[in-house]
């Protein structure tokens, strides 16, 4: 048995956007379960995302912490955002958002893994980059505002990390995911392996 996700779309009878934010939505669909009968399901529609998990050749992390109101916690995580535009490359995405959060370049750039954050409630489709061969980037530092005024940068070494995340200190789900796939892709076929940083992504298809 071949262990791989498979898409698949139910029959939906009705739907409705009962709120609808600055970047995110909330969708009530009428779906048709196996058994004929039918039931709402609310979920929150979202433009999807992209992460970075920036590695230098300390080994180090480069990690920002971040009070994320959500959840009335400040987060240790690693540079992401939103996919702002629909069919935006998300290598392009992920390039801006390390330069913006970091004021960092890299020549060096993979996909490290692709993820459903919360799929039982949120349709948010994540890409984590692996970006190696770090260096300052040129010009001036971008102006960020409201939480990201408040970050603190620092590089990390990677199992510092993994021990926060398996004793329960690190919470970020694209740090803890980013953070094991390295490990993983370590210990199997290498990180030159890994899948190159314009590999197709059907969750959010773009062009290259």
């Amino acid at each position: 048995m071949t262990i791989k996700d498979t898409p698949e779309e139910w029959e939906v009878r009705g739907t409705g956007t009962p709120f609808t934010g600055n970047k995110t939505s909330v969708r009530t669909d009428d779906v048709v379960m196996p058994d004929g009968t039918v039931v709402h399901r609310d979920y929150q529609v979202h433009p999807g995302s992209v992460a970075v998990l920036a590695l230098d050749e300390a080994d180090r992390v480069l990690v920002l912490r971040q009070y994320r109101h959500p959840v009335r916690h400040r987060l240790w995580e690693i540079p992401a955002g939103l996919l702002d535009v629909p069919g935006e490359n998300p290598l392009h995405a992920a390039q801006r958002e390390l330069y913006e959060e970091a004021h960092l370049k890299a020549e060096d750039w993979r996909v490290l893994t692709d993820v459903y954050t919360t799929p039982g409630g949120c349709d948010e489709a994540v890409r984590i980059f692996l970006a190696r061969g770090l260096s300052e980037a040129e010009g001036a530092r971008f102006e960020v505002e409201h939480e990201e005024a408040d970050m603190e940068l620092a590089r990390v070494p990677v199992e510092e990390l993994v021990r926060g995340v398996l004793a329960g200190d690190l919470h970020n789900n694209c740090l803890v995911v980013g953070v094991l796939s390295l490990v993983a892709a370590r210990a199997g076929d290498g990180l030159d392996a890994l899948r190159p940083a314009q590999a197709p992504w059907p969750a959010r298809p773009f062009e290259a």
